[in-house]
């Protein structure tokens, strides 16, 4: 079982040649939470996540598991049980599902031994395969796998790795309706045993499987909670929504119909 650890981000602060993308976050995120982040495009939604995993610099703390991030190297980040993914699935195309999740296990072991065809599956990878829902496809090279399929071998190359913290940025970008369904599921299935915090654009996505929502704006943290109380927001429904409070609350009445 892995352990639950939870993340706690305090006055962070991100800056570009005078720009400030990340002005002053505080952001607590529980463990095993299925956190969804949103707000408009240059909201700072994508640079928090980035500071999180050492990709820029940053001020403030970042605290993983009463852990400081900050400061730390990319690789000694993601060592500590944290892993993302981007908005493009970056898998080995060439080589199998199976290889891809083998050479995501497999650090400390040689690469042909890890290409090698294996007599028997590891258990963690074969759990896997079931868990992102690929079993069946475990021989068939990456590259043929559809759309949302990558995502969920990227994702599982993640969980072979025994992450703790998932970053997914926006996992459902390009998917079908039924793809988006079966992947808000599998985020669901994750965070029973994970932390996971998830960048959408998708609100009908987010509507249907946030557990809690953290609204961005202009580099600062506009609004927190459930949905409900996220969507009653009058500052959300102004400024991200795009509507008045009046017409906001209209529309969350029509989609709860």
């Amino acid at each position: 079982m892995t352990e639950l650890a939870g993340l706690e981000i305090r006055q962070l602060r991100v800056s570009f040649d005078g720009f400030t993308a990340v002005d002053g976050v505080d952001l607590d995120v529980h463990p095993g939470d299925l956190r969804f982040l949103i707000g408009p495009n240059g909201a700072g939604k994508t640079t928090l996540v980035d500071a999180v995993t050492g990709l820029v610099r940053a001020e403030g703390s970042v605290l993983f598991g009463g852990d400081e991030l900050l400061g730390r190297s990319v690789h000694r980040i993601a060592r500590s049980g944290i892993g993302r993914t981007f908005q493009t699935a970056t898998v080995f195309e060439e080589l199998t599902v199976l290889q891809n999740l083998d050479i995501a296990a497999g650090a400390g072991r040689g690469m042909w031994t890890m290409l090698r065809r294996r007599r028997t599956v590891p258990e963690s990878v074969a759990r896997t395969l079931e868990t992102v829902g690929l079993t069946e496809l475990a021989d068939s090279p990456a590259g043929t796998l559809a759309h949302g399929q990558k995502q969920w071998l990227e994702i599982g190359m993640l969980l072979v790795q025994d992450v703790r913290l998932l970053l997914l940025d926006e996992p459902v970008a390009g998917m079908s309706h039924d793809e988006r369904q079966a992947t808000g599921e599998l985020l669901q299935r994750i965070s029973e045993e994970r932390t996971v915090v998830v960048i959408e654009h998708d609100m009908d996505f987010m509507r249907s499987f946030a557990r809690s929502v953290s609204v961005l704006h202009a580099g600062k943290v506009l609004s927190e909670g459930t949905v409900a109380e996220v969507q009653a927001d009058p500052q959300v429904q102004e400024v991200y929504l795009g509507h008045t409070a009046a017409e906001a609350t209209a529309d969350v009445t029509v989609q709860e119909a």
